[in-house]
């Protein structure tokens, strides 16, 4: 069963900057994945930020985060990253990391079966 653990989330002025973890495990290999950052924030659905291909690191991003937000794997840790610099006050939410185990619509919700728990990050204004 594969498992997903975020961290890094917490409270940051606008403009300051976080990185966030996500910790896979129950596999030897998450190569044939894709890991992605969706966030929630109070009251909207959930949104898709960015993906990349555990294999070969192809990315892909939402325009909402398109130069702030940078995706990230390190094989070798099983972990995967957002890195958020000049947060705003509307980047503020539960962020969620997820993994599909093959071809899917990696831009929606429905293209992941794993999730993690959640970690919150506000951004103070």
């Amino acid at each position: 069963q594969v498992q997903l653990v975020e961290s890094g989330g917490g409270l940051v002025q606008a403009g300051g900057s976080l990185r966030l973890s996500c910790a896979a495990s129950g596999r030897s290999s998450f190569s044939s994945y894709v890991m992605a950052w969706f966030r929630q924030a109070a009251g909207k659905e959930r949104e898709f930020l960015a993906f990349i291909f555990w294999s070969g690191g192809g990315t892909n991003y939402a325009d909402s985060v398109q130069g702030r937000f940078i995706i990230s794997r390190d094989n070798a840790k099983n972990t995967a990253y957002l890195q958020m610099n000049t947060l705003r006050p509307e980047d503020t939410a539960v962020y969620y990391c997820a993994a599909a185990p093959g071809p899917s619509n990696y831009r929606t919700t429905f293209g992941y079966e794993y999730w993690g728990q959640g970690t919150q990050v506000t951004v103070s204004s």
